[in-house]
């Protein structure tokens, strides 16, 4: 195959970071290449300097066999190379159109003509198999839409390498194979990709071959027909990797939560939780499966107190409290991990330190008498980094500075470390790599075993699937069954999460379960 791009030696350093350590790569035209890491391992920051993002310390960025030297984004794509950020870069009111040609210069000066324009995207879209209506605003389009208008502004900029990060982090299991469809589709067409992941599936099911990266350096390059999950699982982590978290049969305790025929709508006002009704006691992890965007996010709001209900009950540990504030439902000894990290899991602007205390900071050990007990801080936000691997130079950090994956892991250590009664848990691997999943989980087990209650809500059903004592199905906001987690019928959460079967509370009625399918 034809070399499109080699980087020799590319180091780069922030204050306190080696984040690449004399790295070489090899793309070949045609070709998905996989690079793959655990967070913080230097996936994203040496395709920033291949991007233009940042400028490299040293090393070489050789380009279809002529070395180039690319200041900014723009350098980038003139040369062919495109980049699908992890956190989209659209602006939400506009159409498709005016997001794709916004920072181009117009063929109409000073005018636009937007007509022309659609009809550009349309032969695009046709050509590369995007299914995307160019008048459509952002804000009205799924996420997994929205992903392909980001890949559609490369393509329209006529980009042959397509640098991808983290691609699924936000997309449902029907989006992601439209995705790879997409893939392969652009590589037949003489399209290279760059694939950062850290999901050793996704490695196997859509890319060519796969370069590991660990601690900035490259530590193999191998053509997926030659190696496994398990063997790349090794070489990201160094040990070997166990997802499989062991769970004790425990018996269920007092419960602590109760959600009775609660309602509530959606930021656009329309019913999102019809009528739920379910409780979770001590020891036990109540799994809640299905689709992403059929209510759970609105679920697990309504019951931090992010979301006002319509109509129901939530009561913990006996207490109503329905409709209260979020810092009352904290009091309650409720943790709640929300989905969306960067809006409503962190204050970007602020450190580690004053992130990892923000829910408590007011009380007993970190104030005294309104006096910040510093030494108190600084032990418990520097125990917090190290127990969660968050990779950081340190405490103080801004969180808006690290990488996707490590600042949802200074949301977990703030939620988990305070042994909380009930905990809330949306998508709470999400962005994570193999390694800091795997902890996470033993983590939330190990809530489930001291007597916590937990409530997770998760897209990724092997993940609910392994940590579930009970597993309830959501389908457009309704509740489509409740049924144990142990030995659980793929098959059967499957057709739940389709909205064509429902069964009644199996974990409550063992025997008397009536299944209905529905039309």
């Amino acid at each position: 195959m034809t070399e499109l791009l080699r980087l020799e030696k590319i180091r780069k350093t922030f204050p306190g970071v080696l984040a690449n350590d004399n790295v070489d790569l090899v793309i070949e035209q045609g070709e998905i290449h996989a690079l793959l890491g655990e967070n913080g391992a230097g996936k994203t920051t040496l395709m920033n300097c291949v991007y233009g993002v940042y400028r490299p310390d040293s090393g070489k960025i050789i380009w279809k066999g002529k070395e180039v030297t690319i200041h900014q984004a723009r350098d980038a794509i003139a040369l062919g190379i495109g980049m699908v950020h992890q956190h989209f870069k659209l602006v939400p009111p506009l159409t498709v159109a005016e997001n794709v040609v916004l920072g181009l210069p117009s063929k109409r000066e000073p005018f636009l003509d937007l007509v022309a324009v659609e009809k550009e995207i349309l032969e695009t879209t046709k050509r590369y198999g995007l299914d995307v209506d160019p008048k459509a605003q952002i804000w009205q389009l799924p996420v997994g839409v929205q992903q392909r208008v980001e890949i559609l502004k490369a393509l329209y900029r006529q980009a042959e390498l397509l640098i991808l990060d983290e691609p699924t982090a936000v997309l449902t299991p029907g989006e992601v194979e439209e995705l790879f469809e997409v893939l392969r589709s652009l590589t037949k067409q003489g399209l290279s990709i760059i694939f950062i992941t850290h999901k050793l599936e996704e490695v196997m099911d859509v890319c060519d071959r796969v370069t590991v990266l660990r601690d900035g350096c490259v530590v193999h390059t191998v053509n997926k027909t030659e190696t496994n999950t398990r063997e790349l699982a090794r070489m990201m982590v160094g040990r070997e990797v166990f997802l499989k978290v062991d769970k004790p049969d425990l018996i269920p305790g007092e419960v602590v939560l109760e959600v009775q025929d609660l309602s509530a709508l959606d930021n656009r006002g329309l019913p999102a939780v019809k009528n739920v009704s379910f409780t979770i006691r001590r020891n036990e992890i109540l799994g809640v499966a299905g689709v992403d965007g059929n209510g759970q996010t609105e679920l697990a709001d309504v019951i931090a107190g992010m979301r006002k209900a319509t109509s129901g009950k939530v009561v913990i540990r006996g207490s109503d409290v329905t409709n209260l504030s979020p810092l009352d439902i904290i009091k309650k000894s409720v943790a709640y991990i929300p989905p969306d990290r960067q809006h409503t899991g962190l204050l970007l602007d602020f450190t580690l330190t004053e992130n990892l205390i923000g829910k408590s900071y007011y009380r007993p050990p970190f104030s005294k008498h309104g006096v910040f007990q510093k030494k108190v801080i600084n032990e418990f936000s520097s125990k917090a980094i190290r127990d969660y691997d968050v990779r950081t130079p340190g405490p103080e950090l801004k969180a808006k500075l690290l990488s996707g994956g490590n600042q949802q892991k200074v949301v977990l250590a703030r939620e988990l470390s305070g042994q909380p009664d009930l905990v809330i848990a949306s998508q709470p691997t999400r962005g994570l790599d193999i390694g800091a999943t795997e902890y996470v989980r033993t983590r939330m087990v190990e809530a489930r075993n001291r007597g916590a209650a937990l409530l997770l809500i998760s897209t990724e059903l092997e993940e609910v699937l392994s940590l579930s004592d009970r597993i309830a199905v959501m389908y457009e906001g309704e509740i489509m069954g409740i049924v144990p987690g142990k030995d659980a019928d793929i098959h059967e959460i499957g057709e739940m999460m389709a909205g064509v079967r429902r069964v009644g509370d199996r974990t409550a009625n063992a025997g008397k379960t009536e299944v209905v399918k529905v039309s």
